[in-house]
C-alpha cells in the first residue's frame, strides 16, 4: 500500500507520514523543503520516497500526478496549507492568492486527479486536511476560513457523490481546531486555547478515514462548536469568530 502525503515537511502532514508507516503503508512525501523531507525520510527509511513540488502551482500538480501514476497510489493526503491573520484591507494580497493556490487550487486539482484513477480502481483513500474554520466566516483570517469552506463543501459533496454511485473509494475531511505545529508562527498569530499535538491529531484523521467518517472533527469542544453553529443565527457566529480570532493576534 502506498500513499501519497503533500505538505509532508512538518506538522500533521509529517505526522500523518509517521503514523502510516507505523500501519504498514509506504509513503511519498511531497513539499517544497527538500531538506526537511530528506529528514523525515531518513528517519522513515524504505518506507518512504521524496518529491519535491510547490503544490501552490498547477502545473507542478499536474506533472506530479503524471509522474506517480505508475506508482499505484491508494491514499491521498491534501495537508500543505498556510493562513495569514489581519484585516482583509490591510493583508498581502500577494499572499492571499498563493494561499488560494496552495489550500484550494492545489487540493481540487490533486483530488480530482487521483480520484479519477481511484475509481477506475473501485478503491482508494483521499484525506483532505481542512479545519473547524470551514464551517465558519473568519473576521481576521478572512480567506483562510474561506479557503477552508472551499475544502469542506467540495469534499461532503464528493462524498455524497461517491456513495450514490457506489464506490467503495473513501473520502474525508479533517476538520481540527487549534493543532500545535507551526502554523500560528506562518499565520503571525498565537493559541487563544488549548491545542492537541499534531501526533494526536495525525493519529485521529487517519483513524476517521478508515471509519469512513465524512468530517473528523477531533475534541469535544470542536464538536460543540459545529454543533452551536446551528442554534445561532449566522451575524451572531460571525461576531463569536471575530473575538474568537482577535484574542489570537
Amino acid at each position: 500500500m502506498k500513499a501519497l502525503v503533500t505538505g509532508a515537511s512538518s506538522g500533521i502532514g509529517r505526522d500523518i507520514a509517521r503514523a502510516l508507516v507505523c500501519r504498514g503503508w509506504d509513503v511519498i512525501l511531497v513539499a517544497r523543503r527538500v531538506d526537511r523531507l530528506m529528514e523525515l525520510k531518513k528517519e522513515l527509511g524504505k518506507h518512504a520516497s521524496c518529491v519535491r513540488c510547490d503544490v501552490s502551482r498547477v502545473d507542478e500538480c499536474i506533472k506530479l500526478h503524471e509522474v506517480l501514476q505508475k506508482e499505484d497510489i491508494e491514499m491521498l493526503v491534501n495537508c500543505a496549507g498556510f493562513g495569514l491573520c489581519g484585516f482583509f484591507t490591510e493583508t498581502s494580497l500577494d499572499k492571499e492568492l498563493e494561499m488560494i493556490d496552495t489550500n484550494i487550487k492545489a487540493v481540487h486539482v490533486l483530488t480530482k486527479l487521483f480520484l479519477q484513477d481511484f475509481m477506475l480502481k473501485n478503491k482508494g483513500y483521499i484525506l483532505n486536511v481542512a479545519s473547524i474554520a470551514g464551517f465558519f466566516s473568519g473576521p481576521l483570517m478572512a480567506t483562510y476560513y474561506a479557503t477552508k469552506n472551499y475544502v469542506v463543501s467540495m469534499t461532503g459533496a464528493i462524498y455524497e457523490e461517491l456513495k450514490r454511485r457506489g464506490s467503495s473509494v473513501q473520502i474525508s475531511a479533517f476538520c481540527p481546531g487549534p493543532v500545535d505545529t507551526e502554523f500560528n508562527k506562518i499565520a503571525h498569530v498565537k493559541f487563544s486555547s488549548a491545542p492537541i499535538d499534531s501526533k494526536t491529531a495525525a493519529t485521529l484523521a487517519l483513524d476517521g478515514l478508515m471509519a469512513g467518517k465524512l468530517y473528523i472533527i477531533p475534541t469535544v469542544k470542536m464538536k460543540c462548536l459545529k454543533f452551536v453553529k446551528r442554534l445561532l443565527p449566522d451575524k451572531t457566529i460571525t461576531h463569536f469568530c471575530y473575538s474568537f480570532q482577535k484574542k489570537k493576534r
